[in-house]
């Protein structure tokens, strides 16, 4: 494992499942936030999570809204973007537009010295993402990507147990993420490079970069089953010195969501994740850890909600002006590892 694999692991897995705090004993500051567009999938979720999340946020207003974004909206005052960067104590902006407006949107609430938090796959253009991300860093500010895989009480697991040596050395990663698309659905993503692997795919990309890094390699197919040429049904295999990751994404798929899969293995056991999203995960190990046994075995963490441990993560590391454990080079690589995973060309 590589010293940089190895300090992401050991930070990741320092995360609390559902909030990083410095001490208990703390009283919580509101972070002031507003929220950049509605048309991203996760839009009104984000929004709605931020409003629940009392102790840790106060939204102040929204801006790149359409004429009705919805009932989740209710109530927050309405800005320009220009406007809302220009908000006396705004911290964070949570960055949430359609998939060509979110890198611009992204850099104008970094050039005004905020928070970010950029909701996935962050940029259709690679080199502008990466100036983006980049410019984040330099200027030192908390900077968060939309992957909440990464606040999964699963994942977490999973992080944890790869960080301690449960697995061994790791040989292979096998995950699905996939869903059934109407109409409506496979012509608004046919305009992304990629494809569906790049729109939802690179939530497994990002968690196979959290464990392996960047690969050596990554190898795109793709058989789409419909007629109108959208990448429906891909594959892409990702490379590395000792293990090899093989992800798949169906958006053709009307059992996509429970199907949705993470497996690893290694020379000392495996762990699955199925459902993506659930908690539960199937163990199977050559030596005991813990509670757990040798064998196979059953776990079953609390899922929580969706948005709920990134937010709250998000909201501790502004009040304590502390970096998360996913940095540029990483979210860069991801970027450009999802790019190519869907078939696309990176510049």
């Amino acid at each position: 494992m590589t010293a940089s694999r190895r300090h992401f692991l050991q930070a990741a897995a320092a995360l609390s499942l559902t909030r990083m705090t410095g001490s208990a004993a703390e009283p919580s500051r509101r972070v002031r936030a507003g929220q950049i567009g509605t048309q991203h999938g996760h839009a009104s979720g984000k929004m709605a999570t931020l409003r629940k999340l009392q102790e840790d946020f106060t939204v102040i207003g929204l801006a790149g809204a359409g004429d009705n974004p919805g009932a989740a909206y209710d109530g927050i005052p309405r800005f320009t973007v220009e406007q809302l960067l220009q908000q006396p104590d705004l911290e964070a902006v949570v960055v949430e537009t359609d998939f060509p407006d979110a890198c611009a949107a992204a850099h104008a609430a970094i050039k005004a010295g905020k928070a970010v938090h950029l909701d996935k796959p962050g940029a259709l253009d690679h080199g502008a993402f990466k100036v983006m991300r980049q410019e984040a860093e330099d200027r030192g500010l908390i900077f968060q990507m939309g992957y909440m895989l990464r606040y999964n009480a699963g994942f977490q697991f999973v992080f944890k147990a790869v960080k301690e040596g449960w697995l061994g050395r790791i040989t292979e990663i096998d995950a699905m993420m996939g869903k059934k698309l109407d109409a409506a659905g496979r012509l608004d993503l046919m305009r992304l490079p990629g494809g569906g692997m790049f729109e939802l795919g690179c939530h497994l990309v990002d968690a196979v970069g959290c464990i392996l890094g960047k690969p050596q390699a990554v190898h795109s197919f793709a058989k789409p089953t419909g007629g109108d040429g959208f990448k429906d049904n891909q594959l892409a295999v990702l490379e590395y010195p000792t293990a090899v990751a093989t992800l798949r994404c169906n958006m053709a798929d009307p059992f996509g969501n429970p199907r949705r899969r993470f497996l690893i293995t290694g020379t000392e056991g495996s762990l699955e994740i199925m459902p993506l999203e659930s908690g539960r995960i199937t163990a199977r190990l050559t030596a005991p850890h813990g509670e757990y046994n040798v064998g196979e075995q059953q776990i079953t963490l609390p899922a929580g909600g969706r948005y709920d441990a990134e937010l709250q993560v998000l909201a501790a590391a502004i009040r304590e002006n502390r970096p998360l454990p996913w940095n540029a080079a990483h979210d860069i690589a991801v970027h450009e590892t999802a790019l190519k995973a869907g078939g696309a060309s990176v510049q």
